[in-house]
């Protein structure tokens, strides 16, 4: 099972997709319903950024407790984390240029969920990992003018699509451009198919569609299906991430896709680098700091407020 909360939550969701017995369940679920019980093999792998928050650990205090059979395993930036350092848990600390130190996760996101992917898939990362690094480096001015030029535009509200494997993209993309831009542009991910069955209503003419297609041909059939009947229905500009020698036609923008060449299930760490640049842009353009884009305090790097009642 993978926890964190927030970012470090959506990552888990990211890695889960990758483990076929694996489940993603936030702390701030398993805080207060710690159920399902765990196997006699359980194993809690704690996702987190500093280690700090104060549902990580009281998650892992809780679920030893109650379920005393469940070994625990930590992936975090932060070596002097109380994560970290808690009995019982084995960390793994990442390198501490992953440990970002602004409000809203980057960095931080894309190596938690790669070292957790690796876990059970360094076969398959391993040998792509170079290719696909040097590719973002080589299209990073491309993207970085894409995103600027998209947030400058008319934008109302923004939906962000994926199918299954890739939610957890498609969830921390959303909340980047929630946190980077103090919640001034509403914002939705949903599924390809999902979006039928309701939360189309959601959408408006200058509303902005962020859609990654699948490299899975069968599942890309049906994500592009629903993007040829937005635009027959002229809901939304349709922005498309997809391989870079076969974008889908005529849409308002094509972005490339950073790892075409892997499966859904592996490319959340290298595909999150658009809409991060996106989110960043759109709090400059909000004419607000992106590494603190909560001057209020409404959030905070490290959450604050939550008391922790034992029980």
């Amino acid at each position: 099972m993978f926890t964190g909360a927030g970012s470090s939550a959506y990552a888990g969701l990211a890695i889960q997709s990758a483990f076929p017995a694996g489940r993603a369940i936030p702390t701030t679920d398993l805080l207060v319903d710690p159920q399902p019980c765990f196997a006699a093999n359980g194993v809690l792998v704690s996702l987190a950024r500093s280690g700090d928050s104060p549902e990580s650990v009281a998650v892992v205090r809780r679920i030893q407790r109650l379920c005393p059979q469940v070994r625990h395993l930590a992936i975090t930036c932060n070596a002097q984390g109380r994560l970290a350092q808690f009995p019982g848990v084995a960390p793994i600390i990442l390198d501490p240029r992953t440990n970002d130190r602004s409000l809203a996760m980057t960095s931080s996101f894309s190596n938690l969920v790669l070292a957790g992917l690796c876990l059970a898939r360094h076969r398959e990362i391993g040998p792509a990992l170079s290719p696909i690094c040097t590719r973002v480096k080589q299209n990073l001015a491309v993207l970085e003018e894409k995103a600027r030029r998209l947030a400058a535009g008319q934008v109302s509200r923004v939906v962000v699509l994926a199918s299954a494997p890739m939610m957890g993209w498609a969830h921390e993309a959303s909340l980047k451009i929630l946190e980077m831009s103090a919640g001034r542009f509403p914002v939705m991910a949903e599924t390809h198919l999902g979006l039928r069955h309701g939360p189309m209503s959601f959408l408006l003419p200058d509303a902005l569609v962020l859609s990654i297609l699948s490299t899975d041909p069968l599942r890309r059939r049906y994500e592009q299906d629903l993007l040829e009947e937005l635009r027959a229905k002229k809901l939304g500009q349709l922005i498309v991430v997809a391989a870079a020698d076969a974008p889908p036609p005529a849409f308002e923008e094509v972005v490339p896709a950073m790892a075409p060449e892997l499966p859904d299930t592996l490319r959340t760490p290298f595909e999150i680098v658009f809409p991060q640049l996106f989110a960043y842009h759109l709090s400059l353009q909000s004419d607000l700091n992106p590494d603190n884009p909560s001057p209020g305090g409404v959030i905070n790097r490290v959450v604050q407020g939550v008391r922790i009642h034992e029980g």
